[in-house]
């Protein structure tokens, strides 16, 4: 695990959110992400553990809560434990 802060575009990649970190650009500049009800339109933006991030996707909202940063995109059972959601099985 890296720092505490990180780029929302990187730290949507990391979490596996999106494909590509491009297509996290987009997301981000396209006004689709809220970080603690901001909207935001800086891929730059910083992004620390414990802020909330609201994701408009195509077809779904996402909403989670940043619970680790990550220095690189791991597999799926690693990038699951960078965020929580409402979803969650308790552990």
């Amino acid at each position: 695990m890296a720092d505490d802060a990180q780029r929302v575009d990187k730290w949507l990649f990391h979490a596996r959110i999106v494909k590509t970190r491009t297509l996290a650009q987009k997301l981000v500049a396209g006004g689709h992400v809220r970080v603690n009800r901001d909207k935001v339109h800086d891929p730059a933006r910083l992004v620390r553990i414990g802020d909330t991030l609201t994701i408009r996707r195509e077809r779904d909202v996402i909403v989670c809560r940043i619970e680790a940063i990550a220095e690189r995109r791991g597999p799926y059972a690693e990038a699951r434990l960078l965020y929580s959601g409402p979803g969650d099985a308790p552990q």
